[in-house]
C-alpha cells in the first residue's frame, strides 16, 4: 500500500456513514415543524443542515447534528413582545411541536437549542430562527432573562464548497483529518475554528492541486501553519460571514508537537531502505486508530 492510499484509506474511515438514517430523522423533524407552524407537509422547506454537518467537515462518530428552522416572522414579533423571556416561551413552542413526532425521546429545550436525543449516540441541536433581509438568522437565547442572536451559516457553508472546489476536493478532507487530531490528542479548539484555519491555510498551500500523494506534506505544513498562530489572538473571522470565531485554549503547543511527529514520519517515509511501518506508527500517533496499520 503506498503512501497515497494511507491517507485514502484513512479520510475514507473518518468520513460519515449515514446510511440514510441522519437524512430520515431531519426529514421527519422537518415535516412535524412545518406541520405546526406553515402550511405545508414538506420534509425539506425551511430547513438547513448547519455547524460542521452543513459544511461537510463532520467526521464518522461525531455526536451533535446542527440543524436550522426558519419560522414565520409573525412569530418573532409574538414572543418579542413578552414582558420577558420570550425566546424561551419560543423554545418550549418548538420542543412540544416535535415531542409529537419523537414522544419517547428525552427532548428538552437548552438555551438556544432544542435538543432531540437519539440511542446511537447523536443528538440533534435544532435551532428555530427567523430569516433576516441580509440571509442571516436570529435565532433565540433563552440564557440570562432571554435575547436575540444572530448567525450566518449559508456563506460560510458556500465559502468552505467553494475553496474545497477550488483545491481539487482537498479542504474538506484536511478539516476532518484535523478533527481526528482533535480528538485523538483532545485539543482544546473548536470545530468551525479547525475549519476557518484549514479555509486561510489551503489559499495558498503551493501543493492544493495535488491529491493524497501530497497529504503528508499537507498535514505537516497545516501543523506547522496553526503552531505559528498568535497566541495572544483571540478570535478569528469565519470564512464567508466574516464571524468571529472565538479560542477556547492554546492549540499551538499540541500543533507543535505533531508537527515534529510529522517531520519524523516523513524522515521514514524517505528512507532507503522505505521504513514503511515506522512512519504509519508515527501518523497513527497522530491521528489515532482511524489511521491505517
Amino acid at each position: 500500500m503506498s503512501l497515497a492510499d494511507w491517507f485514502r484509506t484513512f479520510c475514507s474511515s473518518i468520513q460519515v456513514q449515514d446510511g440514510g438514517t441522519i437524512s430520515n430523522r431531519y426529514r421527519s423533524i422537518t415535516r412535524r415543524l412545518n406541520s405546526d407552524f406553515w402550511t405545508t407537509t414538506s420534509d425539506e422547506a425551511h430547513s438547513l443542515y448547519v455547524g460542521s454537518y452543513g459544511r461537510n467537515s463532520a467526521t464518522q462518530g461525531f455526536s451533535d447534528l446542527d440543524m436550522l428552522f426558519q419560522l414565520p416572522y409573525s412569530l418573532y414579533e409574538r414572543y418579542n413582545a413578552y414582558a420577558s423571556n420570550g425566546q424561551s416561551a419560543l423554545l418550549q413552542s418548538v420542543k412540544t411541536s416535535i415531542e409529537k413526532t419523537y414522544r419517547t425521546t428525552s427532548i428538552k429545550a437548552d438555551g438556544q437549542v432544542i435538543l432531540v436525543p437519539f440511542d446511537d449516540g447523536i443528538t440533534f441541536e435544532v435551532v428555530p430562527a427567523f430569516a433576516n433581509k441580509d440571509d442571516s438568522f436570529t435565532y433565540p437565547d433563552a440564557n440570562d432573562g432571554g435575547r436575540w442572536r444572530t448567525t450566518n451559516p449559508k456563506p460560510e457553508i458556500a465559502a468552505i464548497r467553494t475553496r474545497n472546489a477550488a483545491c481539487n476536493g482537498n479542504l474538506v478532507p484536511l478539516c476532518r483529518m484535523m478533527r481526528a487530531w482533535k480528538r485523538t490528542w483532545e485539543v482544546p479548539i473548536g470545530g468551525l475554528l479547525v475549519d476557518t484555519l484549514a479555509y486561510q491555510f489551503i489559499e495558498t498551500w503551493p501543493h492544493r492541486d495535488k491529491s493524497y500523494l501530497y497529504y503528508d506534506f499537507m498535514c505537516r505544513d497545516f501543523f506547522r501553519f496553526m503552531a505559528d498562530q498568535d497566541k495572544t489572538q483571540e478570535f478569528w473571522k469565519a470564512p464567508g460571514s466574516g464571524q468571529y470565531v472565538y479560542g477556547k485554549g492554546l492549540f499551538q503547543w499540541k500543533a507543535t508537537r505533531c508537527y515534529n511527529l510529522s517531520l519524523e514520519a516523513i524522515a521514514h517515509e524517505n528512507a532507503t531502505p522505505k521504513q514503511e511501518w515506522s512512519a504509519k506508527q508515527k501518523w497513527r500517533e497522530i491521528f489515532g486508530n482511524s489511521y491505517p496499520n
